[in-house]
């Protein structure tokens, strides 16, 4: 097998080839070091490899129904022992891990030889993947542009064809805006559906899950079956489903079931014509195959759930920089980490139980409000983005704003921000560019993004869609639905591979 062959392969074509024993396991390791070789040095989407140790690997005898194939690891909570874990940060790059994540633990049992790990944003906390201890990933459609974040080095990973499948996770949109953005399937699961443990037993309160970025939706639902499995010790659990999510995929689609679509910013602000035409495209296509399909917004308040999801990323990032005096031997400081990470720390330390508990309170009310919602609607479909990738650096601080958040760094307070009004826009400015995808981390339902449109300046741009809590199956049955359309075709003809 040479590279032209490998990367026309998802990750079950590459298993059934060793099953048949016509490709080794060490040759598809030796197929992904090239491919890693010949593209990390443009894109910048692998951090640390592991070559001599998957090259070990790949002589043992295993089984499962990944056996043999080669992945990469997110460099966020994908702990593998005494390997790197730094999350991004210049603080954690000594890091490393205590013990096997449960999330690799169940990957290694399904067959998959680790290569290394992926790039990420400082503690995976932007939409774009620029952290500064490692520098910026780049998209393998157009290098000038982001694949997004925090998963941002694993799309590139995927899409470039270094390896078919990659470790993923999703806080607040972390799997499906770098599958938006480099043309991939990105399914972010109901929330206790793929496990978090050890070192959490509720992963950012509940908002964020693990699971993969594929090219193709039949890898994606047999990783999530491999990882469904109930996780002793975790603070969730998705509602059961006893079936294959991979054979329950294959199951054809109920068109009696009804659509709701909405293009609107949930928080008001501008939505790219590019993001309205791939939603509005998708609706004609999925109304000429027979569905019913409404233009109709959420039952909720998207002002309130960007509050309330903030109000938590923000505590969320002030404990963790607490934490580091752990791994530090002492309190972490603004010489530590990025001036935006440890401004958010300093909101996150300011904000009292009380602002946390009724935050909280919101994401119930938005639960239940959705649960509702899918009872008369079984899909909810929206941009994936508000916008199409931005360029590298375009989200980079202004001068003005790197000097501010020196200075609230030096004092060790964020009110003269505040007063300022530079926090609130900075805070408007990450938001508005993906303000869709936090509803679901909130509520907890399954959501992902699905490659339907190609941009004018040839850039793919992601269209998502929505169930009810542990419908999955539903989702898949969809993806798969257009994964058989013209839509996803041309999408996958303009594909960089």
């Amino acid at each position: 097998m040479n590279t032209e062959e490998y990367v026309k392969y998802d990750g079950l074509g590459l298993a059934a080839l060793v099953k048949a024993r016509e490709v080794t396991p060490g040759e598809l390791v030796d197929l992904a070091i090239s491919q890693i070789d010949k593209h990390n040095p443009k894109l910048n989407a692998v951090i640390h490899t592991m070559y001599e140790q998957a090259k070990m690997s790949a002589k043992e005898d295993f089984k499962g129904p990944f056996a043999g194939v080669p992945m990469l690891l997110k460099d966020f909570s994908q702990e593998l022992k005494d390997e790197p874990k730094s999350g991004g940060s210049k603080a954690l790059r000594n890091y490393r891990a205590q013990s096997d994540s449960e999330y690799v633990i169940r990957l290694r049992k399904s067959g998959f030889l680790f290569l290394g790990q992926t790039n990420v944003p400082e503690l995976a906390i932007t939409a774009y993947t620029e952290p500064v201890e490692y520098g910026p990933t780049r998209n393998p459609w157009n290098h000038d542009f982001t694949p997004g974040g925090s998963s941002g080095g694993s799309g590139a990973a995927v899409a470039s064809g270094m390896v078919p499948i990659a470790g993923a996770n999703d806080g607040g949109g972390s799997i499906r805006i770098p599958a938006a953005y480099c043309g991939l399937f990105g399914l972010k699961p109901s929330r206790g559906r793929t496990p978090v443990g050890p070192r959490f037993a509720r992963f950012l309160q509940g908002a964020a899950v693990e699971h993969v970025l594929t090219r193709s939706v039949r890898d994606s639902a047999a990783v999530l079956d491999q990882l469904k499995a109930m996780e002793k010790g975790a603070a969730f659990t998705a509602p059961p489903f006893a079936g294959s999510y991979l054979q329950t995929m294959d199951k054809s689609l109920d068109k009696q079931r009804k659509i709701a679509f909405s293009v609107k910013s949930p928080i008001g602000t501008h939505v790219d014509p590019e993001c309205v035409e791939a939603v509005k495209k998708t609706v004609s296509y999925l109304e000429r195959c027979g569905f019913q399909v409404e233009e109709v917004d959420a039952p909720v308040d998207g002002k309130k759930i960007a509050n309330s999801f903030l109000t938590m990323y923000f505590a969320e990032v002030s404990a963790t920089l607490a934490s580091m005096e752990i791994v530090l031997g002492r309190k972490a400081s603004y010489r530590d980490v990025e001036p935006t990470t440890y401004m958010m720390g300093l909101l996150g330390k300011a904000i009292t139980a009380q602002d946390f508990v009724l935050s909280m309170r919101e994401w119930d009310i938005a639960g239940y409000a959705m649960e509702y919602f899918h009872e008369e609607y079984d899909f909810y479909i929206t941009p994936a983005t508000a916008f199409p990738p931005a360029k590298i650096g375009e989200h980079a601080l202004k001068s003005f704003e790197k000097l501010a958040l020196q200075i609230t760094g030096k004092i060790g307070t964020a009110n003269p921000l505040k007063k300022m009004g530079i926090i609130d826009q900075m805070v408007e400015d990450s938001l508005k560019r993906v303000p869709f995808t936090q509803l679901a981390n909130l509520t907890g339902q399954p959501a992902m993004s699905v490659p339907l449109h190609i941009t004018k300046e040839g850039l793919p741009l992601g269209v998502q869609f929505m169930a009810a809590m542990g419908r999955e199956d539903l989702l898949l049955q969809m993806a798969h639905y257009l994964e058989e359309s013209d839509l996803w075709e041309n999408v996958q003809n303009k594909c960089m591979l």
